[in-house]
């Protein structure tokens, strides 16, 4: 009887393996068919059109057949470095202070609200900017450099985004810098040092790591964000010379015209390479990442 059951239990923990093995191998499956779904999908714009063409061409005119994707990587780039350079030097200095400095009760109080903010939908951050920040932009920040812009160009985008990515950012960075030993911070504090000098230099140091992978968690979330940039950057197929000229990333690409021109030859095909190219370059991204990631790890050790 006892064999029995040691057996049952063996077979048992065999199959929950197996279950568990079979789900993972069904995500890398689901990625793979998204890669050849979409390699399948662009090769007639890859067979009429060099990839450097492609690539480096601003020209875009599908009714004559001439699909430039240069601006629109542009713009994906500019929105996207705007909205994590304004957010990842705010949300350093905001965890830190409610991490370190904060009254626990104040703690308590705001983290709900950032948790609120981060289940937003995007449309209502893209009708907020709308209504506040192209004005903003507009009458106020453009004049002041002797600009004269519409409101909707990379700039906003770039700030709406940033507000959209600060509570992703501040809740990870937050639960990151609680892991720091406090008996870390009591031996520093116990050598004469600072609260500054040991937050800047003991606890961020420590948690270098884990902010560097928030960072790069928001960056894919700032990189392939769609409505919400779509409403405030101006759709206009340009390479954008200044942060106040109008703007037209990838997502706003293929959100504003998939399923609408189709009737255009090679279009289907020229949409869906355009997501072929944000899947690549969020990949591509996201190696370098893992690099720097360890690179940082082996250099704090």
């Amino acid at each position: 009887m006892r064999n029995r059951w040691l057996v049952l239990r063996v077979a048992v923990d065999h199959l929950a393996a197996g279950v568990s093995r079979l789900f993972t191998l069904s995500v890398l499956l689901v990625l793979v068919l998204i890669i050849l779904g979409l390699l399948y999908k662009s090769i007639p714009i890859l067979t009429s059109q060099s990839i450097l063409d492609l690539l480096f061409s601003s020209v875009w005119k599908p009714m004559k057949g001439q699909f430039g994707f240069f601006p629109f990587i542009v713009s994906t780039i500019y929105v996207t470095v705007i909205a994590i350079t304004i957010s990842v030097p705010f949300c350093i200095l905001a965890s830190l202070y409610l991490t370190e400095y904060a009254p626990r009760r104040w703690t308590k109080r705001i983290v709900p609200f950032i948790d609120l903010l981060a289940g937003l939908p995007s449309v209502i951050y893209g009708i907020w900017g709308v209504i506040a920040i192209v004005p903003f932009v507009r009458d106020i920040l453009a004049p002041a450099f002797g600009y004269e812009t519409s409101g909707y160009c990379i700039l906003t985008g770039g700030i709406v985004l940033a507000v959209m990515v600060i509570p992703v950012l501040m809740n990870i960075m937050i639960e990151v810098l609680r892991t720091v030993p406090i008996e870390l911070k009591e031996a520093t504090l116990s050598l004469g040092a600072t609260k500054w000098e040991t937050t800047s230099r003991v606890v961020l140091r420590k948690a270098l790591p884990g902010v560097l992978a928030a960072v790069v968690l928001a960056f894919f979330r700032a990189f392939g964000e769609t409505i919400a940039v779509l409403m405030v950057v101006g759709n206009t197929v340009m390479i954008p010379k200044s942060l106040f000229d109008p703007g037209y990333p990838l997502p706003a690409l293929i959100a504003n015209n998939y399923g609408e021109m189709m009737s255009i030859p090679k279009y289907d095909s020229a949409l869906l390479f355009s997501a072929l190219l944000l899947f690549v370059m969020i990949v591509g991204f996201n190696w370098l990442a893992r690099f720097v990631l360890k690179r940082t790890e082996r250099y704090i050790v």
